[in-house]
C-alpha cells in the first residue's frame, strides 16, 4: 500500500516520500523465544520477528532475508539505473524486454488490479505525479495547465503495457517509447511475501514481517497468542504514542496494507492538493478518505488494493469492496473528526 508519490528502492540517503498511516504491531513484552531482525530495504526499514531461531541463526537468516530483498531491488527498482525495470523504463524500443519471473509476476498482478479496479491502481502514472510536483521533480509554481495534463497522460495507460511468457522467459512490451513503469504502489508487499515465504522455506512458521508498515503475519507471536496488529490513527507528527491506535485486529495468518492521505500535500494557488494522483483525470484526489487498511493473504494484492481503494474515495471505495467481499477499513474526515466505515469481511478480524 503505498500511494502513487511513494518512490521506494530508494538507496537510503536520498529524498523520497513515505506513505501516511501505517498500520503499527502493537507493542507486547518480547518473549525469549521471539528474536527481532530489522534493517534497510527499499528506501524504508524491514522489521522482523521470528520463533524458535537462536542468536547465532538470526545472523544467517538476517543475510538470507538481505539477500532476497536486494534481488527485488535489482528487478524492480526505479532507482537503481541499472535494475530490470529501470532498462525497461530506458528502452525505447517496442519489442520484447526480458524479464525475470518476479518482475512479470509483480506487472501482471498490477495490470490485472488496474482492470479490476477500473484503472484506479496504474504503474504508468508517474509522470503525472511527476507533473503536479510529488515525484523527484521540483513542485510547479502553478497549477499544471490542461494542455500539459493532456500531453502527459498521452504518455501514461495500462494499455500501453504487456506481460508475455513463452518456453523460454517471460517478457515486457511497452506500445509507446515514453512509457515509464514504476511499480512503488504493489512491490513492496510483494517484497514482504517474498520474506515471509523464505522464512517458511527455513522451517519458520511463527514470525512477522514489515517493511515500511506492509505486514504479513503467519503463525502466534512468542506468548503463543495470535500476533496483533494495531491500525494507526491519523495524527500530526507530533501527535503522543497513546492517540496512534485507531483499532487492533487479529489478521490470523494473512497480510495488512494500509494507504493513507492526510498528511502528504501540499498548496498550490490556495488549493490543497493531494500527493494521490487519480490516473483517470490526471488530477489529485479531491475527497477526504484518510487511510484504507486492507486485509489479504498477499501482501502484494493487499498493497496495491490499498492503493486503488484510496484513489476510489470512501463511498465507492466501501460499494467495491463489499462488492468483492474484500476485508477493508475505512476512516473518512468529517467536520467532527474521522468516520470508520469497515466491510463485513472486515469485521471478523477486529479483537473484541
Amino acid at each position: 500500500m503505498s500511494s502513487y508519490v511513494t518512490k521506494w528502492l530508494a538507496p537510503m540517503g536520498l529524498a523520497f516520500l513515505l506513505v501516511a498511516c501505517k498500520p503499527a504491531e502493537l507493542s507486547v513484552p518480547t518473549a525469549n523465544a521471539e528474536q527481532h531482525l530489522t534493517g534497510n530495504t527499499m528506501g524504508t526499514y524491514y522489521s522482523i520477528k521470528v520463533l524458535g531461531v537462536d542468536k547465532d541463526e538470526t545472523q544467517r537468516l538476517q543475510t538470507g532475508i538481505d539477500q532476497r530483498l536486494d534481488l527485488v531491488n535489482q528487478q524492480m527498482s526505479t532507482y537503481l539505473a541499472d535494475s530490470e525495470l529501470s532498462r525497461f523504463n530506458q528502452s525505447t524500443s517496442s519489442g520484447p524486454f526480458a524479464v525475470s519471473a518476479d518482475t512479470a509476476k509483480v506487472v501482471t498482478a498490477a495490470l490485472q488490479l488496474g482492470r479490476q479496479t477500473e484503472h484506479t491502481l496504474d504503474v504508468t502514472v508517474g509522470p503525472l505525479v511527476n507533473l503536479w510536483g510529488f515525484g523527484p521533480d521540483e513542485r510547479p509554481v502553478q497549477v499544471p495547465t490542461q494542455q500539459q495534463l493532456d500531453d502527459t497522460i498521452a504518455y501514461t495507460g495500462l494499455q500501453h503495457l504487456r506481460v508475455a511468457y513463452d518456453v523460454e522467459g517471460q517478457y515486457l512490451y511497452k506500445a509507446i517509447p515514453e512509457l515509464y513503469v514504476d511499480l512503488s504502489s504493489i512491490a513492496k508487499g510483494f517484497g514482504v511475501d517474498a520474506v515471509s515465504e523464505y522464512l517458511s522455506e527455513q522451517g519458520i512458521s511463527n514470525h512477522l514481517v514489515e517493511i515500511g508498515g506492509e505486514v504479513r503475519l503467519s503463525g502466534h507471536n512468542g506468548h503463543n497468542k495470535p500476533w496483533a496488529i494495531a491500525v494507526e490513527k491519523p495524527h500530526n507528527d507530533d501527535a503522543r504514542s497513546d492517540e496512534l491506535v485507531q483499532q487492533v485486529v487479529l489478521p490470523g495468518n494473512n497480510s495488512v496494507a494500509t494507504s493513507g492521505d492526510y498528511r502528504n500535500y501540499y498548496e498550490l494557488d490556495g488549493v490543497r492538493l493531494s500527493h494521490t494522483i487519480d490516473p483517470n483525470t490526471g488530477h489529485p484526489i479531491t475527497h477526504n478518505l484518510a487511510s484504507v487498511t486492507v486485509i489479504h493473504p498477499s501482501c502484494m494484492i493487499a498493497d496495491g488494493l490499498a492503493t486503488a481503494l484510496t484513489v476510489m474515495g470512501p463511498e465507492r471505495a466501501l460499494a467495491f469492496a463489499e462488492q468483492h467481499k474484500l476485508a477493508v477499513y475505512l476512516l473518512t474526515k468529517t467536520d467532527d473528526g474521522f468516520r470508520v466505515d469497515m466491510t463485513s469481511a472486515f469485521k471478523k478480524y477486529l479483537r473484541g
